[in-house]
């Protein structure tokens, strides 16, 4: 906004304006910016890294097995010269562990159809096509892995590609990935069934959204917990049709959630996110001179208490 931008503002809007930047900057304590874009404090006023005074230290523990020991043996006397031979009795002055990751490459099974002619009659016979030549060429423990790296390490397909390439030396297209992770589902079909099962007849659920990429889209992710399980639901939508679909008609004694519009309405009665809560409260505390949000932020601390 510039100088003719501002003339053209009317003076409500200009008071406005100016009480909006008025207001503190909304923090990780006081909305739901992640703590990594907060910014830093100044280094002098920075608390000192590393342990503090009185600490005591850690070493790693020696690991109980070993897969292979090497004794050390001095082979030569400081004091007269004399030579030591290995076979003199030792004893053990300390112990150190050297650990490594083995060379990785992929155990390749080539299968081979073979032919044979028959010596009586001279028919030519072939083998039986092997389990082997059918479906995919890619074992379990492939499938485990990419399932993995997908899942647990949000990798895209790309860098899910690169590090098969690059740790494994196995080459595998993306939509050979994308293949895999379609059959690994079934895996998961079972247990999955149980959760959404026991989310919809559970008394109390909680539940949040938030936004995420999904093969370069935007979308939303969004988790439902009960005592007995946690659903992760993946949608294209943040509207209440996603908590509707997966209800599938079940309607709890209590929803917790934050007040946004598509967590309201699922439930006999709606607890409100008290982490929310007291994060809007925090904000509203710093941003206003009215006495209501320190009052009700004493109140929360009480109550968390």
């Amino acid at each position: 906004m510039d100088r003719s931008d501002l003339q053209r503002l009317t003076k409500e809007e200009l008071i406005d304006l100016v009480l909006r930047m008025q207001r503190p900057d909304k923090t990780s304590r006081t909305s739901s910016k992640p703590p990594s874009s907060d910014r830093k404090e100044r280094r002098d006023k920075a608390k000192p890294g590393g342990a503090k005074p009185g600490h005591k230290g850690h070493s790693r523990a020696l690991s109980e097995d070993a897969d292979r020991i090497i004794d050390h043996h001095p082979n030569q006397c400081p004091c007269c010269r004399a030579s030591l031979s290995n076979d003199l009795p030792a004893e053990t002055v300390s112990e150190h562990n050297k650990i490594e990751l083995p060379a990785i490459r992929p155990l390749i099974e080539r299968h081979r159809r073979l032919a044979v002619r028959c010596p009586s009659c001279g028919t030519l016979v072939v083998a039986a096509v092997p389990d082997a030549a059918k479906g995919t060429p890619f074992g379990p423990r492939v499938h485990a892995v990419a399932t993995y790296l997908k899942t647990f390490q949000a990798l895209s397909y790309e860098r899910l590609q690169g590090a098969f390439a690059n740790l494994f030396g196995l080459t595998i297209s993306q939509g050979g990935l994308m293949n895999m992770l379609r059959r690994a589902q079934g895996a998961f079909a079972a247990e999955c069934d149980k959760a959404v099962a026991a989310l919809r007849r559970a008394k109390v659920i909680a539940s949040d959204e938030t936004g995420v990429r999904i093969e370069g889209s935007n979308a939303y992710h969004w988790v439902f917990r009960c005592p007995e399980a946690v659903v992760h639901q993946a949608a294209p939508t943040r509207g209440a049709v996603v908590v509707r679909t997966l209800m599938d008609g079940h309607r709890p004694d209590v929803w917790c959630s934050d007040r946004y519009a598509a967590q309201q309405g699922h439930a006999n009665a709606h607890q409100t996110c008290l982490a929310h809560l007291a994060r809007d409260v925090a904000y509203a505390d710093e941003a206003s001179e009215d006495m209501l949000p320190s009052r009700l932020k004493r109140w929360l601390q009480r109550a968390f208490a």
